[in-house]
């Protein structure tokens, strides 16, 4: 009779979490809660403004520059982070970047009518369960789902 091998167990692959910084611009209109949403570059799908972290620059700032840059708005990001969430970043047909996203609570002042990339990108405005119904990441569908006016005029909070 043949003795068992013995194998080590063979150790998951761990994946490099890449960190990004999220605006999640709203604004209260009517008494209800809006939050955009705008259409990612390549895939089209909707999602929050968002980029990767850079130099000399404090996360609610990148947060402030994306929520410029993709959405054409102007206003406030809270200094600490809302929420986070975790996603797979596609780069290409084959490869894919495990990202973990720090989201930031913006108020919107202003909205432009010309911006950076408004040519490669839609924007809209919807109430939170309208866009955690068009998202795909179901972390941020859940982060949409909780969120709740506290009271008129005020911030969002968690639900």
């Amino acid at each position: 009779m043949a003795k068992p091998v013995k194998t080590a167990a063979t150790p998951k692959k761990r994946r490099r979490l890449f960190k990004q910084y999220a605006a999640l611009p709203y604004i209260v209109r009517d008494g209800a809660l809006l939050v955009m949403l705008v259409t990612s570059r390549e895939t089209k799908r909707w999602v929050l403004p968002k980029g990767w972290p850079e130099r000399k620059m404090k996360s609610h700032q990148v947060a402030t520059q994306e929520a410029y840059e993709e959405a054409g708005l102007i206003g406030e990001s809270a200094l600490k982070p809302y929420a986070a969430f975790n996603y797979f970043k596609r780069l290409s047909e084959t490869r894919q970047k495990r990202c973990h996203v720090e989201v930031f609570l913006f108020a919107v002042h202003r909205e432009l009518s010309d911006w950076p990339e408004k040519r490669e990108r839609k924007r809209r405005w919807m109430t939170p369960e309208q866009a955690a119904r068009s998202v795909a990441e179901v972390g941020l569908r859940k982060l949409l789902r909780g969120l709740r006016l506290e009271a008129p005029g005020s911030s969002p909070s968690r639900g």
